[in-house]
């Protein structure tokens, strides 16, 4: 297998660092790779003339069309499961397609087209994917509504549930491996993009945990579902959001994991300047940080950032919701200081930590969170 090359701290990838990044992090199925195989990935990576908007979009949507159209063939012969394959193929295509964020004209159609992908897959689940919206009271220049991924358990009368969602660039529809531990526990299962992703319905800045809350309402509101809280689980730079639920709405859940985020330290600009071109990512982190941000420029985007500090914010002495802090031990991206930082105020947290980079990527690491996630809300209910 071609071993990947890390660019230095001062510049991106080439085009053929890239092209060797890709391939080593498909075999290994890590993400943004993980959704389609090594035959699948190998000839559109070798296709590709450069990582611009346009050159990236031009390789990797043709794959996604041709597997949608595949996808159909099957879906009209009957064939639902050879279907549901291809469906998910196109997701896979198209989601790299938009990666790492749509700030292109032909990445934001490869957007939509990963979501159509997705949800024309996701019927075709044992536990099929329902999308609901719900209304949100944005403010000016927001949205107006939440819109969110639900799964139910076979079987099961009234289960427990778990909200989960992304980070900067994994959204709703790459949480398929998390609802699919929670569901065979079964819990339901809600994804929804993290503030300032996806269909979110406003930017990730301080007070955006509100877009959460028609969520738990909507929760409240169902008689088929057990009565408590649900738990949360918040992936990559989500971590910080569940975080700052538990603080800030612990009344509403009944356990938080932040997987991969940060508090403070993350968010200064010492860790901004090291943190550019981690080994951990492809490309681009800092455009997709300010997209989710809405900053402008890159000293907006320190501004910004510099907000999200939950310890200036005086947060972290205060109650919380349980806790499970998570990540690898030579994370790039967060900073493992902010978790020795979340350890060393308030409540006491629970923590597990992993060999390797961000978010401790091991066949361990997932299950290990949902086992700890679903015993922590089944101890929690009435």
């Amino acid at each position: 297998m071609t071993e990947p090359v890390a660019p230095p701290a001062d510049r991106p990838r080439t085009l053929e660092e890239a092209k060797a990044w890709m391939i080593d992090r498909t075999g290994r199925q890590n993400h943004p790779m993980n959704n389609l195989s090594l035959e699948d990935t190998a000839p559109v990576v070798e296709a590709l003339t450069g990582l611009d908007g346009e050159s990236w979009v031009a390789a990797w949507r043709p794959a996604g069309e041709a597997a949608w159209q595949l996808a159909v063939t099957a879906e009209e012969a009957g064939d639902l499961v050879e279907a549901r394959r291809q469906y998910l193929r196109a997701h896979g295509y198209f989601f790299l397609g938009r990666f790492p964020c749509p700030n292109h004209p032909a990445k934001l159609e490869c957007a939509q087209r990963e979501r159509e992908a997705y949800l024309k897959a996701g019927a075709l689940f044992d536990a099929p994917v329902q999308r609901i919206t719900v209304p949100f009271g944005g403010q000016e220049g927001e949205g107006d509504e939440v819109v969110f991924l639900y799964r139910r358990p076979a079987g099961v009368e009234r289960p427990p549930v778990i909200v989960m969602w992304g980070g900067v660039d994994a959204w709703k529809e790459q949480m398929t491996a998390a609802c699919n531990l929670a569901l065979a526990k079964g819990f339901a299962t809600i994804a929804l993009d993290g503030p300032g992703t996806g269909e979110s319905p406003l930017r990730g800045v301080p007070g955006a945990e509100r877009q959460f809350l028609p969520v738990f309402d909507w929760l409240d509101r169902q008689d088929d579902l057990a009565p408590g809280k649900p738990g949360c689980l918040g992936r990559s730079f989500g971590g910080y959001w569940a975080t700052r639920l538990a603080y800030l709405h612990q009344d509403r859940i009944a356990a938080a994991v932040n997987w991969g985020g940060g508090a403070h330290y993350m968010f200064q600009r010492d860790w901004i300047l090291r943190s550019r071109h981690p080994e951990s990512y492809l490309m681009e982190l800092v455009e997709t940080r300010m997209r989710m941000l809405g900053a402008a420029t890159e000293e907006e985007y320190a501004q910004f950032f510099e907000r999200l500090s939950l310890l200036n914010e005086g947060l972290l002495d205060g109650p919380n919701a349980p806790l499970l802090l998570v990540n690898g031990r030579e994370d790039q991206q967060c900073p493992v200081a902010d978790i020795d930082l979340l350890l060393d105020h308030g409540q006491p947290k629970a923590v597990r930590m992993f060999p390797g980079g961000h978010m401790g990527p091991t066949p361990q690491t997932l299950p290990t969170i949902i086992d700890w996630l679903c015993a922590t809300v089944r101890e929690a209910q009435p």
